[in-house]
């Protein structure tokens, strides 16, 4: 309810650059060519009754020992995924700034991944999964939309990021959705900084999820390398502009 008390709708924006991301890319109103077949993807997994052995490196798992248990990919879809808004925002996002490396903490079933990939077939999107059994149930979504943009890495994210970083130049967009807890967002926000260039824009999902989430966000907001956060409640989207005044906004989603 605070949110929605606090939102700012399109008339009361006066920054220029926000009110035009804001009509073009937030409430960008119509549907792209992916998004029926990805929707489709989306229902199949959430009636898909086959059972993995699910490796935990969540919330609860991180930084101790991960808890391994069977889970259907249709109870992985019904908790995991990102929604469909969500999604479709993501692929927006691709779309409008066109971002040539993409990273990605937390594939999952790889819907998200695919949303970004399939805006951008040059872009090259690095995503990466603590569950080998999830991860491969993603290889085979992304095999059956032949995205061959997309770098699956598969471990505990916290040996699989350096290992990533190492191989990357620049980052051009970062989507972080792993492990909701104040001390390893803020740790991955940090690693990911190395390798950020002014224009590198972060997405960071379930940003009120847990108290540790919203502390996390409050964090990044104040980070000296943040410029623009946009509160969109469901997520927040932070930017590096190092020519802007430092910008806070939230906004109707």
């Amino acid at each position: 309810m605070r949110h929605q008390w606090l939102a700012q709708g399109v008339t009361s924006l006066h920054s220029p650059f926000v009110f035009r991301f804001y009509q073009e890319v937030i409430r960008g109103p119509r549907p792209y060519y992916a998004f029926g077949r990805l929707e489709k993807l989306r229902r199949d997994c959430l009636q898909n009754p086959k059972v993995l052995s699910v490796l935990d490196f969540g919330a609860r798992a991180y930084p101790q020992t991960s808890q391994q248990y069977p889970r259907k990919v249709a109870q992985i879809a019904r908790h995991s995924l990102s929604s469909s808004a969500q999604a479709e925002l993501l692929f927006r996002l691709v779309n409008y700034f066109q971002p040539q490396v993409i990273l990605e903490t937390g594939t999952s079933l790889g819907i998200s991944t695919l949303y970004m990939a399939l805006a951008r077939l040059q872009s090259q999107i690095y995503t990466l999964e603590g569950c080998p059994e999830t991860a491969r149930q993603a290889q085979l979504h992304f095999e059956a939309f032949a995205a061959r943009n997309i770098h699956l890495a598969v471990g505990p994210l916290q040996e699989s990021l350096p290992r990533i970083l190492q191989k990357i130049e620049k980052l051009d967009m970062v989507f972080l959705d792993a492990h909701h807890r104040y001390e390893p967002t803020c740790a991955y926000f940090e690693a990911c900084l190395v390798r950020a260039h002014p224009q590198t824009f972060f997405v960071l999902d379930d940003i009120y999820w847990s108290a540790e989430m919203a502390s996390a966000w409050q964090w990044i907001k104040a980070h000296p390398r943040v410029s623009l956060t946009l509160d969109l409640f469901d997520c927040g989207l932070v930017f590096l502009h190092e020519d802007r005044e430092k910008s806070h906004f939230t906004l109707r989603f």
